[in-house]
């Protein structure tokens, strides 16, 4: 019997390559070859996940070509940040990391003009930015820049491919990484693959998901959900030109890649390698939850997913090491930890995940001033890789979906379908006692369903004590923002700060006169960044200046404290009061206990909750005194938010 011949290992394919191309002794070339033998086996067992041999085996080797070639590609100074970045290869899970999240032309106007702004940034303590999307769209109607049409080229209105480098490093010169978009799922049936299909071109047809007609389609319907039920109903779209029914999860023009084919693959290992050679330093993997479709199913979540993260990923280790990935998988806990690794991939997709849920816990828990919810959406959650960090945060570009699970809020004795209902009309100001100023969005009217937009000061009830002239509803709404954010500064990983929260910016209705933003009130919460307002932070008698200062002061705190880093877990404690959430992170620097009181009133909670803290002088971070204790129990101020340690 012959014996098989062993496969090449990706550190050998890509020394090969290099001496094909007379580079296997320039600069660096061994430390190529050595991550290769480092990252290589995830390359392989990420592509072997999802492909059989031979394909998978001469994908492999494709891509360890494609890594060569990104790497020959990628500037001196950029191959001088992956040297510090492998030195420091938790860069992105220091307390020192804080997030900034904006629309380049509502923030700066071009990308020149967001450098014109880093000052700003700085001022806030940023360390990261993430610029929505900013490749080039298709003309019209776009998703808000997530149907792109180039991904090697920037909106027109914003500049040109030069001067994304030139932000970039100057950013870098601030102490500041990049974040851009990469939409994984699909691309705008004006892209030039999809122009290419639509001439007949059998190779891109095959990138995509067309059906000759609804045979296939209406199988898979049956099992797949909707995500714009109001204006792009359906999951397949009618083209003339394919003749045929074509993949349209978004919208009827954005068209579903076929992540199947290994071209796709191939097209996207070259694509990351692209945008980390001008000095991208994360790339936000967006709609990645979707990539793999499998009939009888919701298409969403399928390991293959996973295998695919695994050797971008990989590549990206390979040629740009200094590049990590955020998953924009917003999907349930039993899910989510998956892009961030479980089992044999952990640690070894995604390095970033959002934290949604928490997001829409604390919105649950301000409305009803009871956590009990919150804190059993935290216990599902299991631990995650040390290595990899969640993305926290209150607000963000989206609309708030109520992702309530019926089961958790079952066990607080709570209907979830009535509680989902409860919140959407408690956030759009209509149910008694609301301090909300939020906007219903894609309402299901065959569930009942919601979800809500709305500026962060808005819900929080800051545009209500404006409108009434009430100082003291006014100053609630300001401490209810700021026990918000501390949740979302506390709880570990990467907080991040979505424009205009710093300076307490309303809902924004100027989008009603704009036709390409009319239909879509999620805009009202993606405002333009009202530089004359801005200035005001430095006044001190404005409200600007003492929300701006409130942040800024979380995030100094934050930066002082060890145990804030991404590989410590936050952990509920129970209080035995609904309305106080306390979280305790144990670190070897010492132990950090969070207190939050989500109601206006004063409450109590016991001592017990200090737990290691409860016989040691504290210190309190945030505010400086430490709450009084009475009868063995905390006091705690309306919306008070602390973070005691030993002193």
């Amino acid at each position: 019997m012959t014996a098989l011949t062993p496969l090449p290992g990706v550190d050998t394919l890509v020394e090969a390559a290099l001496r094909r191309v007379g580079a296997v002794t320039s600069d660096g070339a061994d430390d190529l070859v050595a991550r290769a033998r480092r990252w290589g086996p995830d390359l392989d067992a990420g592509i072997r996940a999802v492909f059989e041999p031979p394909r998978a085996d001469a994908l492999v080797a494709r891509l360890a070509e494609i890594a060569v070639s990104g790497w020959l590609d990628r500037p001196q100074a950029l191959r001088d940040r992956d040297r510090d970045r492998l030195l420091t290869p938790d860069w992105f899970q220091g307390p020192d990391t804080l997030g900034y999240v904006a629309y380049a032309d509502r923030f700066g106007g071009t990308l020149d003009g967001v450098s014109t702004h880093i000052d700003y940034l700085r001022e806030l303590g940023t360390t990261y930015l993430h610029l929505m999307p900013l490749l080039a769209p298709r003309d019209g109607a776009n998703d808000g820049g997530y149907a792109v049409a180039d991904y090697r080229a920037v909106r027109r209105d914003l500049g040109t491919m030069a001067d994304l480098e030139s932000l970039a490093t100057a950013l870098h010169a601030a102490g500041i990484a990049l974040t851009i978009d990469l939409v994984l799922n699909h691309v705008a049936r004006e892209h030039p693959w999809a122009e290419a299909a639509r001439r007949g071109e059998q190779h891109y047809r095959d990138y995509f998901h067309v059906f000759p007609d609804r045979t296939v389609p209406g199988e898979f319907e049956r099992t797949l959900p909707e995500v714009f039920p109001d204006f792009a109903p359906g999951n397949f779209t009618w083209d003339d030109d394919v003749a045929g029914w074509v993949w349209t999860t978004f919208n009827d023009y954005q068209w579903d890649l076929n992540w199947s084919n290994p071209d796709v693959v191939c097209e996207f290992a070259d694509i990351t390698l692209f945008l980390a050679n001008r000095g991208v330093d994360c790339l936000r993997l967006d709609a990645i939850a979707f990539l793999w479709k499998r009939l009888g199913t919701d298409s969403q979540n399928q390991p293959e997913v996973h295998g695919l993260t695994r050797a971008l990923r990989a590549v990206a280790r390979i040629a740009a090491p200094s590049l990590v990935f955020k998953a924009e998988a917003i999907v349930g806990p039993a899910q989510v930890v998956h892009y961030l690794g479980v089992g044999d991939y952990a640690g070894h997709v995604s390095d970033l995940a959002y934290h949604n849920s928490l997001m829409v816990q604390i919105w649950s828990a301000l409305a009803t001033r009871d956590v009990r919810l919150l804190v059993r959406a935290l216990e599902k959650f299991p631990p995650k890789p040390t290595t990899t960090a969640w993305a926290t945060y209150l607000r963000c570009h989206d609309d708030i979906g109520w992702a309530i699970d019926d089961t958790d809020a079952w066990q607080v004795g709570w209907n979830g379908p009535a509680h989902r209902a409860f919140l959407s009309e408690w956030y759009a100001g209509r149910a008694p006692g609301s301090f909300a100023r939020g906007a219903e969005f894609q309402v299901n009217e065959a569930t009942g369903d919601s979800r809500m937009s709305g500026s962060a000061a808005s819900l929080v009830g800051i545009e209500q004590a404006l409108e009434a002239g009430d100082a003291a509803l006014l100053a609630r709404a300001v401490a209810r923002l700021h026990c918000a954010y501390a949740m979302v500064y506390g709880f570990g990983g990467i907080p991040l700060l979505y424009m205009g929260d710093e300076l307490a910016l309303l809902n924004d209705t100027g989008y009603l006169d704009e036709p390409a933003h009319a239909d879509d009130n999620r805009w009202m919460h993606r405002p333009r960044m009202p530089w004359d307002v801005a200035a005001m932070r430095h006044d001190s008698d404005t409200l600007e200046c003492r929300v701006f200062a409130m942040v800024r002061h979380l995030g100094d705190v934050r930066r002082s404290l060890p145990s804030l880093h991404a590989a410590v877990e936050s952990v509920t404690v129970e209080t035995s009061n609904p309305a106080v959430l306390a979280v305790v992170r144990r670190h070897a620097a010492g132990d950090l206990v969070q207190v939050y009181n989500v109601s206006e009133d004063w409450q109590r909670c016991d001592v017990g909750v200090l737990g290691s803290l409860r016989d040691r002088e504290l210190v309190e971070h945030l505010v400086g005194d430490v709450p009084r204790i009475e009868d063995w129990q905390l006091v705690l101020a309306p919306y008070a938010a602390v973070w005691l340690a030993a002193r």
